[in-house]
């Protein structure tokens, strides 16, 4: 009898533990899911703001003028813009494709508006005086700018700190120059292969699944070592890479070893090492070559 209670108890334990470990992860995904939404929603609001701010510019455009052509075309792109801005009221922060073309939709406007801007600037120059409802527009003008720059600022600070948390981290490199028959050496002539090795940390945050990991191999003349021509993006920019290798995150630390077979002649000096993943550089180390 003392037994079977016993094993119920282990039991109760085990659930109660399994239960506690489940409810945290979903509050830990809850948290995850509530960031990101909550960056869409700061990202449309900063696009509203930059569509009110264009039609309050036509306004103050029109109120400064007196020829009537340029202010009837003035007001024919003004609609279009309340118009765009009605779409995106009208549009969910989470519609991705529609926020996209909503964002395209406005560097289109800033170069209508730059034109319209020039041309009354050129008659503001013959007519200086200002009525008080345009002060008024500019005053208007200068809050909405105010607050977009404090959105833009807010969504900057929650868009680095996600992109922070998620991105990863390569620490505890080693290097190891080999000769022929696998023995180290630091000498450059006898060097014919270059084992080195890192560990991607742990992390509770970012997406787990495949990863492509980019070694680029750095000479002492700043040329890469690099064999059929491969690159991958980094900052807008294509890079050539030494090493590609796929592995399999899955938020665990993670141990990696990498090979690069010398076939060209070695030089003496200073030879760097980046490590790249999801197109951030995480990590880097050096080694010297006599």
């Amino acid at each position: 009898m003392q037994k079977k209670t016993l094993i119920t108890a282990i039991i109760i334990s085990v659930l109660t533990v399994g239960i506690g470990i489940m409810a945290y992860l979903l509050i830990h995904q809850k948290q995850k899911n509530e960031e990101y939404i909550e960056l869409a929603e700061l990202d449309k609001k900063e696009l509203e703001n930059q569509y009110t701010e264009f039609n309050l510019q036509y306004q103050e455009l029109q109120k400064s003028i007196t020829n009537d052509s340029l202010i009837a075309q003035i007001e024919v792109e003004r609609r279009h813009t309340q118009q765009l801005l009605q779409e995106l009221k009208d549009t969910k922060a989470t519609d991705a494709a529609e926020i996209a073309r909503l964002k395209k939709e406005i560097e289109s406007l800033r170069k209508v508006l730059r034109t319209y801007v020039a041309q009354v600037d050129s008659l503001m120059r013959i007519n200086q005086d200002l009525t008080e409802e345009n002060k008024n527009i500019r005053a208007q003008y200068t809050r909405a700018t105010d607050q977009i720059s404090q959105l833009s600022t807010e969504r900057n600070e929650l868009k680095d700190k996600v992109d922070l948390a998620a991105q990863l981290d390569a620490t505890g490199f080693w290097v190891t120059p080999k000769k022929k028959r696998g023995k180290e050496t630091q000498k450059a002539k006898d060097v014919k292969q270059i084992a080195f090795g890192f560990t991607i940390s742990k992390n509770d945050v970012t997406q787990n699944g495949e990863r492509t990991v980019y070694a680029r191999i750095m000479k002492p003349d700043n040329t890469i070592l690099q064999r059929g021509g491969g690159t991958f993006k980094y900052e807008d920019q294509e890079l050539q890479y030494s090493i590609k290798k796929y592995i399999q995150y899955d938020g665990k630390a993670q141990s990696i070893t990498l090979y690069w077979d010398v076939d060209e002649y070695m030089a003496p000096g200073t030879y760097k090492i980046f490590i790249f993943v999801d197109g951030q550089m995480i990590g880097e180390t050096a080694f010297t070559l006599k």
